[in-house]
């Protein structure tokens, strides 16, 4: 969802709630199947950026549809309707508070 496809790693780290040696991991085996392509920041070269590749945009557009089948499954589908309107609200309220500390607080 990053503009360009393309993140910082450190702040990537962050989003995810991973550390950045993790994070490094993942993006090792990402790049190998060149989902990803990493390169020094050029506003900052003590930074490295993650690019999603052509292939890793394919990547993603494939997977979605089962990912959302098996949130679905999961997540949704043994909930009853009081039930999802209550994850609902929790979740509107949960976005909200990280949306606010992603922009700075």
């Amino acid at each position: 969802m990053a503009d360009e496809a393309t993140m910082r790693l450190s702040e990537l780290a962050r989003v995810c709630d991973s550390t950045q040696p993790r994070l490094s991991k993942v993006m090792d085996r990402f790049e190998a199947r060149d989902w990803v392509a990493r390169r020094p920041d050029p506003s900052d070269g003590r930074y490295t950026l993650a690019a999603l590749t052509d292939a890793g945009r394919r990547k993603l557009v494939e997977s979605a549809p089962e990912h959302v089948g098996q949130v679905k499954r999961l997540v949704f589908d043994p909930l009853s309707a009081a039930q999802r309107r209550h994850l609902g609200a929790a979740l509107t309220r949960i976005a909200a508070t990280v949306r606010r500390e992603l922009e700075g607080g």
